[in-house]
């Protein structure tokens, strides 16, 4: 997608030099800084410490961090290690454990001297599926809108929470692809984007649709019901972290309240994400794990200060007892449809297996 007019993606491969290059997120919506990484605790840091954040796009990172692992070493112990290494950084997107796997499947049969060149090769193309793949989810999305849309004849109005856009994946990205899609096609679309607490990653959605030219309005958390209950959504979508075989979504903290006040009041909620994020040996929400994150998030605010330089802000005492869970499990019966790059389908068990039936066995 664009940024200053220019089309971007967050990650860059600098495969002459041995390296890649992303864009901080931690540095946004204030600062588009980009950062390079050339070793396997550096690309392991950009996805712990969210400096790139978005299921997929850690997968591709990861990916990618294999590869610089083996620039130096191909052995079997140097790929154990990596695959350890970055399989620990976070528990709850399947799209990084999805990668790796991927990776090691590709990688462990070659010869250590071709593990390295193999390894970029193969991240190259997860990154380049992932670019196809949320393109496809888009023109889903917007053909499943189609009779939204056409009903509501004026402004198509669409709320988003965390941000599921092309910064959290290689492009396009997955809740947002059908919103670019809509805008691109000259349908007059309206974004209410939430800012998700505590990492506040609604900025980011911010920042790239203003990038891209995306009317939106940003809304608090705690507003989203409201508007809801006053019928100024058409839909909800959201990405999702990992999509157990019955249905069941994980994805950003305060997605399951959405997900309620949508079902309160009769308004569609839809969940968009590739093939990576489905995890079909996970039988349901209560199995998949979810990650607990520094208390520090919630203890501090980031911010720029007077002279417009990034800082942190105290607003509860440092050893203030807090809770902060990453993410939430919103049960499939509460989501209208998941879309993916083969299509839509209900949230359960029956629509996955129809939409990949190679992939899930009898019960």
């Amino acid at each position: 997608m664009n940024v200053n007019g220019i089309p971007t993606r967050p990650l860059r491969p600098l495969t002459a030099d041995g390296a890649i290059e992303i864009i901080d997120q931690t540095q946004l919506p204030h600062r588009l800084v980009w950062q390079r990484i050339d070793s396997l605790d550096g690309c392991a840091w950009a996805i712990s410490s969210m400096q790139v954040r978005g299921a997929p796009l850690i997968g591709a990172t990861a990916a990618y961090g294999v590869a610089l692992a083996l620039a130096q070493d191909g052995s079997d112990a140097t790929l154990a290690a990596a695959l350890d290494c970055l399989g620990a950084t976070r528990p709850t997107a399947v799209n990084l454990h999805w990668a790796l796997t991927r990776m090691a499947q590709t990688l462990r049969p070659l010869p250590q001297a071709d593990r390295c060149p193999a390894a970029w090769a193969e991240a190259a193309c997860i990154a380049e599926e992932d670019v196809a793949q949320n393109a496809a989810i888009g023109q889903h999305a917007l053909a499943l809108w189609k009779d939204l849309i056409i009903a509501d004849d004026q402004v198509f109005n669409v709320m988003t929470h965390c941000n599921a856009g092309w910064l959290a994946t290689v492009d396009h990205g997955t809740a947002l692809a059908p919103i670019y899609a809509a805008h691109d096609a000259g349908i007059p679309v309206h974004v209410w984007v939430s800012e998700t607490r505590p990492r506040n990653q609604g900025l980011l959605t911010a920042w790239e649709l203003a990038q891209h030219g995306v009317p939106h309005t940003l809304i608090a958390d705690n507003a989203a019901g409201f508007l809801l209950r006053q019928g100024k959504v058409d839909a909800v979508i959201v990405g999702a972290d990992r999509i157990a075989a019955n249905g069941d979504v994980a994805n950003k903290i305060g997605t399951y309240l959405k997900a309620l006040a949508c079902a309160d009041n009769g308004i569609p909620f839809y969940v968009a994400a590739p093939r990576s994020t489905l995890d079909f040996a996970c039988p349901d929400g209560a199995a998949i794990p979810i990650e607990e994150r520094a208390g520090d998030e919630l203890r501090l605010v980031t911010g720029l200060d007077r002279a417009q330089q990034p800082a942190h802000l105290r607003q509860l005492p440092a050893d203030a007892d807090v809770a902060n869970p990453a993410f939430d499990v919103t049960p499939g019966w509460l989501v209208k449809a998941i879309i993916t790059e083969r299509g839509s389908c209900p949230a359960s068990r029956e629509g996955l297996r129809a939409l990949y039936p190679d992939e899930v066995g009898d019960d």
